[in-house]
């Protein structure tokens, strides 16, 4: 709790220092000129870990007469692209969201092949934690139970998934395949370990006692132990919970974007609020810009459309959250998450580069450990 509240107060102090700053910045910068120095560039080319770039794309040359392309690619992908064209300064992809934030901190930023940039008319809108580099928007996953069988959520505390009852029913995808699940792991073992540890002296009314260094570490191993069925995409995940006409269901740990499946497909998600310590977590998408790129205010330009609520809206309805307070989600949004925000544990990026560092062990903990 104290690093938390010193985090907070740390945060606090820098939007405060750096307020008369912003609002010189604000001053000095002019989006009309922006927008007619980006029109005089080539077309852009933006890279993004969802498909709904492309529709975004769309909608940015639409507004403003700026030609936008946009290209669906995973972040392993990204990441080989960008620094392939940065070696051989031919730079085709000129903006990147990119979802992998310990690998751009690590990865892409330190060797100045990407810069980050925070449109300054903007700047008070985002929390100081998300500016440096830019966080562009934040992404749920969270505990997940069908409705159909449950009229709340069956479990109150992440131990229990551990237990008899819960082995080889919860779903989740193969954190073996999706780097987030492991940074979450690290995310939780350096910011909210005694959270953790909490909830097992609450579940089970003794003190933790493990051969493992932290509570985080202690529950990876038993939640791999207990079996969970883990899926190659996050959409298997969310079909062993919400599939309609079950028996037995699921529990499982979903994208919020999958809880659209309840209007398009009739699927039965139901969000696992008041779970212990927390039910869900956030994992956040960085806007960034090629060093080198023929189009730098085109690409400046694409970065400040997105941080705004039309910009954002196509990814908003998918539960994705903008770091711009000013943008909010669709009121008809299905996971409900926007109701939830205070009980999903955020992604701190102060640590990003542990999280990068730390990958490989958290996938031994839980290779070891997994049993089927």
């Amino acid at each position: 709790m104290t690093r938390n509240l010193s985090r907070l107060a740390f945060c606090t102090l820098m939007v405060g220092l750096s307020a008369s700053g912003a609002a010189k910045a604000q001053d000095a910068f002019n989006l009309n000129a922006l927008i007619e120095a980006a029109k005089k560039e080539p077309p852009i080319s933006v890279s993004s870990t969802t498909g709904k770039i492309v529709q975004q794309a769309q909608a940015f040359t639409k507004k403003y007469g700026v030609q936008a392309t946009g290209t669906k690619a995973n972040a392993a992908t990204q990441l080989e692209i960008v620094i392939r064209e940065a070696q051989a300064k031919n730079v085709q992809v000129d903006v990147l969201q990119i979802s992998d934030v310990p690998a751009g901190v690590a990865q892409l930023l330190p060797k100045g092949f990407v810069e980050s940039w925070l449109p300054p008319d903007l700047a008070a809108n985002v929390a100081a934690i998300y500016q440096n580099p830019l966080v562009i928007s934040n992404e749920a996953n969270v505990w997940a139970y069908n409705t159909q069988i449950y009229s709340s959520c069956p479990v109150k505390n992440i131990w229990e998934l551990t237990e008899a009852k819960w082995k080889g029913k919860v779903a989740l995808q193969d954190p073996l395949d999706k780097a987030s699940y492991v940074d979450w792991f690290n995310q939780l073992a350096e910011h909210a370990d005694d959270k953790v540890r909490a909830a097992y002296k609450e579940f089970y009314g003794k003190d933790l006692k493990s051969d493992e260094s932290t509570a985080t570490a202690a529950w990876v191993k038993a939640f791999a132990a207990n079996g969970p069925l883990l899926t190659d995409a996050d959409e298997g995940a969310a079909q062993a919970v919400g599939a309609p006409g079950q028996k037995e269901p699921f529990m499982g740990l979903v994208s919020s974007a999958k809880f659209r499946n309840n209007t398009d497909s009739g699927a039965k998600l139901g969000l696992c609020t008041g779970l212990k310590p927390f039910a869900g977590w956030m994992y956040p998408s960085l806007g960034l810009i090629a060093k080198g790129t023929d189009s730098p205010n085109a690409a400046k330009l694409f970065i400040h459309y997105l941080l705004t609520e039309e910009g954002i809206a196509p990814q908003a309805v998918d539960g994705k959250i903008s770091t711009n307070k000013d943008a909010k989600l669709p009121v008809d949004e299905p996971s409900g998450i926007g109701k939830a925000l205070e009980q999903i544990f955020p992604y701190s990026a102060t640590t990003a580069t542990k999280d990068w560092d730390f990958r490989q062990d958290w996938q031994d903990l839980w290779r070891v450990n997994y049993r089927k």
